[in-house]
């Protein structure tokens, strides 16, 4: 099974709240990746930090990334990014700029996207969300 990580879960394992790593380990036969814009929502979180909080954070992410494949947002994904936006608008919704690159991207490999924002992947009745 492949699972999409979103930057939700990777704040709650920021703050100690979720423990990434044994969630990882208990699911060895899965895939994880996230999306080249969850990352870039991390950098930044990472970025507005200073000092050793900066240090500490930025050290935790590249731990993960050791671990958690980064997905690009090419041609293939801006194309069921499209789609989705298209029909989303066609049904007077929209979702986040950012979780619909995400959605996207997870449709487009065919994962289920792993989250703690129950309301934003909701939108979307066909993809599969993991809430942890």
């Amino acid at each position: 099974m492949g699972n999409l990580i979103d930057s939700s879960i990777l704040i709650a394992a920021e703050r100690g709240r979720l423990d990434l790593a044994e969630h990882l380990e208990r699911r060895l036969d899965d895939r994880f990746a996230i999306a080249a814009i969850t990352l870039s929502e991390a950098l930044h979180g990472v970025h507005r930090l200073q000092g050793v909080r900066q240090v500490r954070a930025r050290a935790l992410l590249d731990r993960w990334l050791q671990q958690l494949p980064v997905v690009p947002f090419g041609r293939p994904v801006a194309e069921t990014h499209a789609v989705l936006g298209a029909d989303l608008a066609g049904r007077g919704e929209t979702m986040g700029a950012h979780d619909l690159q995400i959605a996207a991207t997870a449709v487009h490999l065919g994962y289920d996207v792993v989250t703690r924002d129950r309301r934003s992947f909701a939108r979307l009745a066909d993809l599969p969300v993991q809430y942890w």
